[in-house]
């Protein structure tokens, strides 16, 4: 493919990929994910649980993408909307688990001790990591991530196959649209994580910003659920 197309594709993937990360349902899904988050006082660790996010929507996104571009198919209807009410029901879940939290833990949360080999790790709440090598990855927001990528697939493999020429750039173009959207949601996370740090150790402020976040997630959820289900 020629040079310049690539470039095109690439730079116009990674800043709508940014945009992308911004919409209002990834935003309530990683915002639950922060304020439920007790290390979240530690540098970074909010822009490292927005990059884990991005990891699995891009994984998800790239995988289910490349199938359609490889087949030059579109994702049926059917199917996309599966994939919009499993995006609504997580987000419902996760509100609903934040309500929860915010209205039954007391001020320190639970403790969760477990093990990898002879690494012995002590998490305030459930575990909530994998490891994959030496790497050390938070598990719900790579799920949530993925979830959320599988439900953008569709409509991005529609947009690649109506415009671009050949599979490179195709290919090239959902790639950096992931690494946009990657970067863009670290960035709006650590951005987010800054003031919840902040107010972390004020424990009512807290609960009180865990249970709003937790009303905000579920009424998007049940606002997408309801459009996925055509009412």
């Amino acid at each position: 493919m020629p040079v310049l197309e690539l470039l095109t594709s690439s730079g116009l993937g990674s800043l709508l990929g940014m945009r992308h990360a911004l919409e209002p349902d990834h935003l309530a899904a990683v915002t639950t994910l922060i304020t439920a988050d007790r290390h979240v006082d530690r540098r970074g660790r909010a822009a490292f649980l927005g990059m884990c996010w991005g990891l699995g929507h891009t994984s998800a996104l790239v995988v289910a993408g490349a199938v359609l571009v490889a087949l030059r198919a579109e994702m049926p209807a059917s199917a996309a909307n599966v994939f919009e009410l499993g995006v609504a029901l997580m987000l419902v879940a996760l509100g609903l688990r934040a309500i929860y939290s915010a209205s039954r833990q007391g001020p320190t949360g639970p403790v969760h001790v477990h093990h990898h080999g002879r690494v012995v790790h002590i998490h305030p709440g459930v575990p909530a990591h994998i490891h994959i090598g030496t790497w050390t990855l938070a598990r719900r927001p790579l799920l949530v991530g993925a979830v959320h990528g599988l439900a953008g697939s569709g409509a991005l493999t529609a947009l690649v196959l109506a415009t671009l020429p050949s599979t490179a750039s195709r290919l090239a173009y959902m790639v950096l649209f992931g690494v946009g959207s990657t970067a863009g949601m670290a960035a709006m996370s650590g951005l987010l994580g800054w003031p919840l740090a902040r107010i972390g150790s004020h424990r009512r402020v807290a609960r009180a910003v865990s249970f709003a976040v937790g009303c905000l997630s579920t009424a998007i959820g049940l606002l997408y659920g309801s459009r996925a289900l055509g009412f």
